[in-house]
């Protein structure tokens, strides 16, 4: 038997592992799927069509899986769902997705979410990012894998952010952040490559220099984005040992929509 405490609310429909810890004044509703080893705190309330993975831990009083606050949601079972070995601290909201796009919101692996996090709907968040205190996205936001976002950041409906970057405190952010870049300011802007995080996950010096380049090519030549883009082109097929880096960096400028933060 899971280990509940007999003042959780659960619904007998859930699909709870039997190795689950929940908490004092938990609620768990009628669609939500728990896996193994995963632990809800007191007053944690998920909702909502949710599937949630092994290994995580959910603090006091987070609200997970409750309808978008979307005024063209209509009652649709959208999802929402979260992978394994997550942390996620106090007072955080995560939505469920709409039927405009994917109808789900999801949560990857291994991510740290600090207190009062807001993840609105269909929102796509990877692994191993960090999200500081009041982080907020709005809706359709994606985040790529080893993204930071430092406190009270606020990332507009729509917006991408790469894999690697880094957004800086009290940053509001309007427009895409390609892969590697460290932005932060209100207006936001971009100020360099996140060395200091690429450094700590092992990149090489060969790789860090390449990407140091690719930023320049950017956001220093004076170059239109069709140009640099074509300038990380060259880039690539000369450095071997940055071309996944690089490739990473160019198909996200192919593919932006927004624009980017400059």
């Amino acid at each position: 038997m899971a280990k509940i405490h007999p003042t959780a609310i659960i619904d007998s429909k859930a699909a709870i592992d039997a190795t689950v810890e929940i908490g004092p004044y938990a609620v768990v509703g009628p669609h939500v799927t728990i896996g193994a080893g995963t632990v809800i705190g007191p007053h944690v309330v998920i909702d909502g069509h949710t599937s949630i993975g092994r290994d995580n831990r959910f603090f006091q009083f987070s609200s997970i899986g409750a309808p978008p606050q979307d005024k063209k949601y209509a009652g649709e079972p959208t999802r929402l769902e979260i992978g394994d070995r997550n942390t996620v601290r106090e007072f955080c909201t995560f939505n469920t997705g709409t039927v405009q796009d994917a109808g789900v919101t999801r949560l990857g692996n291994d991510n740290l979410i600090l207190a009062y996090v807001h993840l609105a709907h269909d929102c796509q968040v990877g692994n191993h990012t960090i999200f500081s205190n009041n982080a907020t996205l709005a809706g359709h936001v994606h985040i790529g894998d080893h993204a930071i976002l430092s406190g009270f950041a606020a990332i507009h409906q729509f917006c991408r952010i790469g894999a690697h970057a880094f957004i800086g405190m009290n940053t509001s952010l309007t427009q895409d952040v390609p892969p590697f870049v460290l932005v932060a300011g209100n207006p936001a802007g971009a100020h360099g490559i996140n060395i200091e995080g690429l450094k700590r996950r092992g990149f090489s010096r060969e790789r860090i220099s390449a990407l140091r380049d690719a930023y320049k090519s950017i956001y220093k030549s004076g170059l239109t984005l069709e140009a640099a883009r074509l300038a990380l082109v060259e880039e690539e097929a000369s450095r071997p040992e940055a071309a996944v880096d690089l490739r990473q960096m160019r198909e996200f400028l192919e593919s932006s929509s927004r624009g980017i933060t400059r």
